[in-house]
């Protein structure tokens, strides 16, 4: 099997010796996708389901960081979904981590409803207003165009157990929509934390957990701030991706 295609790399994810193939021409995962493998909390034996996985970054990362039993991951679009089926390989998680070539209006057509503990999603964060016949990679990534916000969490709700999480990182803009869509679909919102660039700018990323069926009670953690004055990663950033 040839393990790259063309504008294709290899990156070292500093996790477990893991590696990541990106294609430069499509979309390459951030640092959102990082800060939110690490702010889901899975268990032992957990079952965890990420919507949109990409390049499978989500998944690759949270199995060298938690004790999860096993990762389904879906992605619309077919070439990410055989990218990150080459990283899996690349890394011989093939019996951890499954990526299937789906979307999530159609779901519960191929998974059950209410077998999985935890649901992840670094989702487009952008409306699809004037991009209607923009399909490229990067634009479906960003925007809402295959499927928003509403679809996903109909998914994700669906495909939680009785007090399962959801963790998802999104723009701040979004925060009342968020909330809104959350409660609508039975996930009560329990943990938000901003992220900011610098002490002194205003948060660009929020991380949120919901619990499907859960009680009314939120807590707003300390933000999280990216870089520090001299414009390098503050040691909570680098532990979050080094240690």
């Amino acid at each position: 099997m040839n393990i790259l295609k063309e504008n294709e790399r290899i990156d070292d994810l500093h996790r477990n010796g893991y590696l990541i193939i990106q294609d430069l021409k499509r979309f390459c995962f951030g640092i959102d996708a990082v800060l939110l493998s690490s702010f889901a909390k899975a268990k032992k034996g957990d079952k965890v389901f990420d919507i949109g996985t990409g390049t499978g970054i989500i998944p690759i990362l949270m199995e060298a960081k938690t004790d999860a039993k096993q990762f389904t991951a879906i992605d619309i679009q077919e070439e990410s979904v055989d990218m990150a089926r080459r990283s899996v390989i690349l890394n011989k998680l093939e019996d951890k981590i499954k990526v299937e070539h789906l979307d999530i209006k159609n779901v519960f057509e191929k998974f059950k409803k209410g077998s999985f503990d935890i649901v992840t999603c670094n989702p487009p964060y952008m409306n699809g207003e004037g991009l209607l016949n923009d399909f490229t990679p990067k634009a479906i990534a960003r925007h809402e165009i295959l499927c928003n916000l509403e679809d996903i969490l109909i998914g994700a709700s669906g495909l939680l157990k009785y007090q399962g999480k959801f963790f998802m990182i999104h723009r701040p803009n979004r925060l009342v929509d968020i909330i809104e869509g959350l409660r609508k679909y039975k996930l009560e919102p329990k943990t938000i934390r901003f992220v900011q660039p610098y002490e002194n700018k205003e948060p660009n990323m929020i991380l949120i957990e919901a619990v499907k069926n859960g009680g009314s009670f939120l807590k707003v953690l300390p933000p999280l701030i990216v870089y520090d004055k001299e414009r390098k990663y503050t040691k909570e950033i680098y532990d979050i991706h080094y240690n």
